[in-house]
This record gives structure tokens, sequence and C-alpha cells, in this order.
């Protein structure tokens, strides 16, 4: 059997547009961040560091490829 390959891979990692739930403030964040992101206008947590990917507490509006 032979494995179909890709001729570059995709990486799985990018970046989003995470809209902050309280006040809608958009930022651009690493899906794969190491370290916290917070709201710049209310300070809430938006992003949060796992170790791998990272958890998005936000709503993500889109992806930026």
């Amino acid at each position: 059997m032979k494995r179909s390959r890709e001729p570059i891979p995709r990486p799985r990692s990018s970046f989003l547009q995470v809209k902050c739930p309280d006040c809608g403030e958009e930022r651009v964040v690493f899906s794969c961040s190491t370290k916290d992101v917070g709201c710049r206008a209310c300070g809430r947590k938006l992003v949060e560091s796992m170790g791998g990917k990272a958890r998005i507490l936000g709503t993500v509006v889109k992806r930026l490829d």
C-alpha cells in the first residue's frame, strides 16, 4: 500500500483573530502561544498557555493563514 504525501506539509499552528467577550476588542494571537495573552482594553485573559496548543478563552473571529 502506497502512502500519499503532501509535497509541503501544512503547519498545525496558525495566527488567530480573537474577540474579547467582555469589551469586544479584537487581537491577533498565536495558536501555540507560550505566554498568557490578555485584552489590551479590559485586561481579561484571552489565551492561556498549556505547554503545547494554547487554550483560547475568547471568541475566534477568523484564522489568518
